[in-house]
Formats: C-alpha cells, sequence, structure tokens
C-alpha cells in the first residue's frame, strides 16, 4: 500500500511540475478522433504484489476531443500480464475494455491531464499442467498524465490506479504506460 502511494504521488508531482515556459513551446492542434497504442510496466499493489512480480501492458486507444472543451473520452482495450512470485511457472493477466473521461488541463503544448473510467475485466490465471482459469469482472481506474503533441501525432506518458472487483479482496494494480496517437 504504502509503494502504491509513492508511485501515485510521484506522478502526481510530476505532471503538476511542468515548468509553463515548456508548455508554450509547442502549438497544438486538436485532433476529434485519434487512434494508438501504449505500452509499459504494471505494478502489483495490495495482496496482488504479495504473489506476482511486476508485468507489462499493452493497449489500443480510440480518443474522442471536442474542440471546445478540455473534456474528451476515450475507450481502451488493454492486456496485462504478471509472472507468479518464487519461481513458480505461470501468470496472472487481465484483458479488459473500459471507457474512460479525459480532463486536459489547458495548455499549449505539453498539458497535464487527468483520467477516470470503468469497464469490464477477464480475470486470468494459469499453471501449466495443473490449471488454467478465467472470469469476467467488473473495474475502475484513476489517474494522471502528459500529453505531448509532436510534429503528426501526439506522445502521451501516464499512470492508473486499477481495481477490479472480485469476491475476495478487490485486485489492484497501477500501469504506467507510453503511448502514442495518431
Amino acid at each position: 500500500m504504502k509503494r502504491s502511494l509513492f508511485v501515485a504521488a510521484l506522478a502526481g508531482i510530476a505532471v503538476v511540475s511542468l515548468p509553463f515556459e515548456a508548455r508554450a513551446q509547442v502549438s497544438s492542434v486538436v485532433k476529434p478522433v485519434q487512434f494508438g497504442i501504449s505500452l509499459g510496466a504494471s505494478l502489483p499493489t495490495s495482496d496482488l504484489s504479495d504473489i506476482a512480480n511486476t508485468g507489462w501492458n499493452a493497449n489500443g486507444h480510440v480518443a474522442f476531443n471536442p474542440a471546445l472543451i478540455p473534456l474528451g473520452i476515450r475507450v481502451d482495450a488493454g492486456y496485462s500480464r504478471f509472472g507468479f512470485k518464487q519461481g513458480v511457472d505461470g501468470d496472472i493477466h487481465f484483458t479488459n475494455v473500459t471507457g474512460n473521461l479525459i480532463y486536459k488541463i489547458p495548455s499549449q503544448a505539453v498539458s497535464p491531464y487527468l483520467l477516470g473510467g470503468a469497464g469490464w475485466y477477464n480475470v486470468g490465471a494459469s499453471v501449466p499442467g495443473f490449471f488454467s482459469d478465467s472470469e469476467n469482472k467488473f473495474g475502475w481506474n484513476v489517474g494522471a498524465g502528459i500529453h505531448m503533441p509532436l510534429s503528426g501525432f501526439d506522445t502521451f506518458l501516464e499512470a492508473k490506479y486499477t481495481q477490479i472487483q472480485t469476491e475476495d479482496p478487490p485486485v489492484k494494480y497501477i500501469p504506467i504506460t507510453f503511448g502514442v496517437m495518431f
């Protein structure tokens, strides 16, 4: 729990401490619809950190960006995988589709944003030769990121606290991703 709070606090500080001069150097054009991909590390927290190592994630995105307001919608489809600790062969994995609201803090160039959403998660675990199981669950996420427009495409770096509602204690992890939007 302390490690996840530290990571979330560090990401928040990084987002709000960007110099305003850096934000004014690049002009951003709002694209009404964007498609993108992202990759990154997934940090297990709470009970998941007791049984799983740091994992990885891969995602696809479709974003809808209104021109006159800083609030947009992004649909994410993702996959996260964690290996078991102590040399156990196998993995814990999550496939998801979520809808997110994104609030971009207005600026000229590099801009921080906040996001939150909910959706469907398929929770699975497997150990070759012993078992393989999965089930569908509801989950939600909240996070922050930095949007950086470049020539012809945009990049972003974000961290999201994710919680999947399971019968036992909820599954919690923090994916930290770097992505490209076209």
